[in-house]
């Protein structure tokens, strides 16, 4: 099975073009959501023990974990170094499961792909890029975003240019979701040639 790690900054249509993927019946590993189900489960109470406050009924607020640690990288790296070894084992259930089911290829989403050296541990890496006026707008139209937010954000992403460079594939979601298909298709079409890494 080959498996695609599918990555992009902020506000470049990621979400989008994972559910176009998942459309095309791809299965696709969501790490976000999964970050979601661990922040409401098994990482709680690590979470409230490391930074206490940052819960309420067992479920982590992430407003105030975000608060907490968006302009703090030590608080940040203490986050991840809870949260990334407990993502790591439900992305490999995710993989498992996937090639058990016969699919021939599978997509892992991880917005910081690269930022957290995941690269590594994929056959090819999709990158999802538009303009940065579109990306701006996108971003800026999000409830409770604002503009210092937006800027603590992306200074924790590597730049456009630089995940495009190293990708296999780009996907550029400026021109509606037609074009994105018709991409998917091809970039599909091209992994089925790839060799993995794991044979």
């Amino acid at each position: 099975m080959i498996v695609l790690g599918l990555t992009g900054s902020i506000g470049m249509g990621k979400s989008t073009t994972a559910t176009l993927f998942a459309e095309a019946g791809v299965p696709v590993y969501d790490a976000d959501a999964a970050v979601h189900r661990l922040y409401e489960g098994e990482a709680a109470r690590a979470i409230e023990a490391a930074f206490p406050g940052t819960t309420e009924n067992g479920k982590v607020d992430r407003n105030r974990l975000s608060a907490r640690v968006v302009h703090d990288s030590a608080a940040m790296r203490k986050l991840e170094a809870i949260v990334h070894p407990m993502l790591g084992a439900s992305r490999q259930k995710f993989l498992r499961d996937a090639e058990q089911s016969g699919a021939p290829v599978a997509v892992v989403d991880v917005p910081l792909l690269f930022e957290t050296r995941g690269e590594k541990h994929v056959d090819a890496v999709v990158v999802v890029t538009t303009t940065a006026e579109l990306q701006r707008e996108r971003i800026l139209a999000r409830p409770n975003m604002t503009e210092e937010k937006l800027a603590a954000i992306l200074a924790r992403q590597m730049p456009d240019a630089e995940k495009r460079k190293r990708a296999h594939f780009v996907v550029d979601t400026s021109h509606g979701l037609d074009p994105v298909r018709e991409r998917i298709k091809d970039i599909l079409t091209e992994a089925a040639k790839l060799k993995s890494r794991q044979s």
